[in-house]
């Protein structure tokens, strides 16, 4: 009894110091999609992405997926992205970008993986379709 009680400990402290990691290196899960704003200037505020930890959305990021895995790049990964299909590791940071000829700072989600599919309750903030 004494050495499943131990065993028990020591699984939820290794559970622990893992979600303490993934937080201390800022890594977060996401889900980007289309919001369903439009506008005729860049740049525009159309991917909002769902902060799983928080419950807060981020509208107006950009995501870069360039930093992800190979075998995360399937060939239909931008439409998962548009539609609010998947939950995307990564951190978000404000980032340079050029539109028009002027910098702008915008808030980008960096992924660096494709944890799972995303719930229907996790794409309420996405657009109808």
């Amino acid at each position: 009894m004494a050495q499943s009680v131990t065993r028990i400990l020591v699984l939820i402290a290794g559970i622990c110091m893992a979600a303490t990691e993934a937080q201390a290196d800022g890594q977060g899960s996401y889900v980007p999609c289309d919001n369903g704003l439009r506008c005729v200037m860049a740049p525009c505020p159309s991917t909002s992405a769902l902060d799983l930890t928080t419950g807060k959305v981020v509208k107006g990021v950009w995501v870069d997926i360039d930093g992800l895995p190979q075998q995360d790049k399937a060939l239909d990964l931008p439409d998962k992205l548009y539609a609010g299909k998947l939950v995307v590791a990564g951190t978000i940071e404000n980032r340079p970008h050029s539109f028009n000829g002027k910098q702008y700072s915008l808030p980008t989600l960096v992924a660096t993986g494709i944890e799972r599919t995303a719930k229907d309750s996790e794409r309420k903030h996405c657009s109808p379709r």
